[in-house]
C-alpha cells in the first residue's frame, strides 16, 4: 500500500484508504453491495480489484465527457474549481484515468438515467446468476 501512495498527495492518499476500508469491511461482513466512487486511478481501482475474488469486484465505468458534466452542473462545482475556488477537482485540476476494460459501460451521452440504471442491474443481476450456477456446480 505505501508504495502506490508515495507519489499522492494527503487527499488523494486518503480516499484510497476510505475506499479499501469500505471494500474490506463489505466483503468481510458477505453483503453484496453496489457502491459508488469517483476512482480516479487505474491502481486505486486494479488494487480493489485484487482484494476480491474473481466475479466480485464489477466495475461500472459511467461515461460522461467533461464538456457535458460541466452543462449538467446545477451546483456551479465545475465553475468553481476552474476559478481556484475548489481545489483537488476531479478531471480540472487533478487527473482521470478513464477505466480501459471495465465490465460495464454506460455512456450518459446516449441513454437516460433510467436506461443507464437498467442496464448496469441487469449485467448485475446477470453476473450473479452466472456466478451461483457455477458454485452450484462446484457443490
Amino acid at each position: 500500500m505505501k508504495d502506490v501512495q508515495t507519489h499522492l498527495s494527503f487527499l488523494e492518499a486518503e480516499a484510497i484508504e476510505t475506499m479499501r476500508e469500505v471494500a474490506k469491511l463489505l466483503k468481510d461482513v458477505g453483503l453484496i453491495v453496489i457502491t459508488a466512487f469517483i476512482s480516479s486511478f487505474r491502481s486505486e481501482r486494479q488494487m480493489l480489484r485484487d482484494m476480491m475474488a474473481p466475479g466480485e469486484f464489477v466495475e461500472v465505468f459511467v461515461d460522461t465527457p467533461l464538456s457535458v458534466s460541466e452543462e449538467r452542473d446545477v451546483k456551479g462545482l465545475h465553475a468553481k474549481a476552474r476559478s481556484g475556488q475548489l481545489k483537488n477537482f476531479t478531471r480540472i485540476d487533478s487527473p482521470y484515468e478513464a477505466p480501459e476494460t471495465p465490465e460495464i459501460h454506460i455512456d450518459t451521452t446516449a441513454m437516460s438515467i433510467d436506461d443507464a440504471a437498467e442496464q448496469i442491474v441487469k449485467q448485475l443481476l446477470g453476473e450473479q446468476i452466472r456466478f451461483l450456477a457455477l458454485f452450484k456446480r462446484l457443490r
